[in-house]
């Protein structure tokens, strides 16, 4: 009885979806969530000329890949809360790495307990929620996670920057654990975090293979410190490495409240240190690259991957040297894009095809629970990607913008031509660039004359949006260091 129920909800979901090109799972599909920490779109798969990821590469040919997918907040905890609530950061009330997601609301069901509640064996390994980067790896911790999301947990341990090998900082001003910091380790993939987490996730697969299962698997490369075996820095040749072109006085029309934020003055890195530290960058995505491989082969081997439905992302872009400034929470195009991979097994006619069309991280819940045949709870602010896993050049797609917020108060809308970008929540300056003639989001046309009446436009679609989104000028103030402060109403 219970193989033909499923056939039933195979054969309904193949009648939804409309598809002509294979059949959907005789049984409840699983899941597949793999999760990179601070990676931009350096991969070989979205084009990338330097950064090799052959694994991720054969995942682009085996679904669909979002060339236009941006984050809501780009920060860790913000991002990864928003992705598994389904809501944006001004309602779930996460505004950085700090706060308690279950403390600004309680009865939220998240994303991978939703599949807890409907009968699969969910499972976390290593991060998901934040995390201190390196110091819970170090510790084996994981203090801000969900325990309500999982059903069995494991948190790894590993030596991060500790490591033994050839050691060296590219941001001679930063010596904390922050800096650019680069291991060429000692020894082999499972000594290190991403190794030890694909071969957990690779016990959850055996253990899970005959029930419908839900698996969420972080690996914190590339995020520093950059720590990978030394064979996958061999890989790369550091004088070949190409910096970011950076127009002089780039920054010199940017609102001053955000000007100076982690821009090279504080890190000191020179012209030499900036190839060490894209070799390394780039190793450290070649060495996670290579652990999504081991976990798509155990998809493989254990005669999964007909069921499994596979999605992979980053919590948020990262700069490089882009606009002379590194790392997160800035609102230019490299901080706010995402490299996003999802392979529905049963889809197989679009796989290898790429959309163009404008998508944010938000959209993940409703399009997995859709997929799966579940009933999401109500609120959700994202739209199921559905229609363009069936066509990626689908006219049916509605989203016009994609609406991704940071510290300072700052708010960005991005359009297919134009990105509109405020600070302190309108009050502290604003941005705009023409994305057609300026893809580099170099020159600031928001003080130009000539502009004016499009910048107003954006504005007003921008203070649109972040109503929609939850914004209450009531609970969100500037707050010196840290941006937005969510302030609790008694609910």
């Amino acid at each position: 009885m219970k193989n033909s129920v499923w056939l039933m909800v195979g054969a309904f979901a193949c009648a939804t979806l409309g598809l002509t090109d294979g059949i959907a799972a005789e049984r409840k599909p699983n899941v597949l969530l793999l999760m990179s920490d601070d990676l931009n779109t350096a991969l070989s798969g979205f084009g990338h000329p330097q950064c090799k990821t052959p694994m991720l590469d054969r995942l682009v040919s085996d679904g669909v890949r979002f060339e236009n997918m941006h984050c809501q907040y780009p920060v860790c905890g913000a991002s990864r809360a928003s992705l598994m609530t389904g809501l944006y950061p001004y309602t779930n009330g996460m505004l950085g790495n700090s706060g308690d997601l279950r403390e600004n609301m309680p009865d939220v069901v998240t994303l991978s307990q939703l599949f807890r509640q409907n009968g699969y064996r969910v499972g976390r390994v290593s991060k998901i929620y934040h995390m201190g980067i390196p110091p819970e790896i170090i510790a084996g911790t994981a203090e801000h996670d969900d325990p309500q999301s999982w059903d069995e947990v494991v948190n790894i341990k590993a030596p991060e920057h500790h490591a033994m090998g050839k050691k060296h900082n590219w941001s001679p001003n930063e010596t904390g654990s922050q800096s650019f910091t680069s291991v060429e380790a000692v020894g082999g993939d499972l000594e290190h975090a991403d190794g030890m987490a694909a071969e957990a996730a690779i016990e959850f697969l055996k253990r899970n293979q005959e029930t419908p299962f839900f698996l969420a698997c972080g690996f914190v490369r590339p995020h520093v410190p950059l720590v990978a075996p030394a064979t996958y820095f061999e890989r790369y040749d550091r004088e070949s490495m190409v910096a970011p072109v950076v127009p002089e006085g780039d920054l010199d029309d940017v609102p001053e409240i955000i000007r100076h934020y982690k821009s090279n003055n504080s890190y000191g890195i020179t012209p030499a240190a900036h190839k060490g530290l894209l070799e390394a960058y780039y190793a450290s995505v070649s060495y996670m690259d290579a652990q999504v491989g081991r976990v798509l082969d155990a998809i493989q081997e254990l005669g999964l991957k007909e069921n499994t439905i596979v999605v992979f992302t980053s919590d948020h872009g990262y700069l490089l040297g882009h606009h002379d400034k590194y790392q997160k929470q800035h609102l230019f195009e490299e901080a706010t894009r995402v490299p996003f991979i999802f392979s529905v097994p049963w889809i197989k006619n679009r796989h290898g095809q790429a959309t163009q069309h404008l998508t944010e991280l938000v959209d993940l819940y409703p399009t997995v629970a859709e997929l799966a045949g579940l009933t999401p709870p109500a609120g959700l602010q994202g739209e199921s990607l559905v229609p363009l896993l069936r066509d990626p050049a689908s006219q049916d797609w509605g989203k016009d913008l994609a609406f991704t917020i940071s510290r300072s108060g700052g708010e960005s809308i991005r359009t297919h031509q134009w990105r509109y970008t405020q600070w302190g929540y309108g009050q502290s300056g604003q941005e705009l660039y023409d994305l057609t003639n300026d893809p580099g989001e170099f020159n600031n046309l928001a003080n130009n004359p000539d502009h004016a009446a499009q910048c107003e436009r954006l504005k007003k679609q921008l203070e649109g949006k972040r109503r929609e989104a939850g914004y209450d000028p009531n609970r969100y103030t500037l707050n010196k260091g840290d941006g937005g402060r969510f302030h609790k109403l008694g609910r």
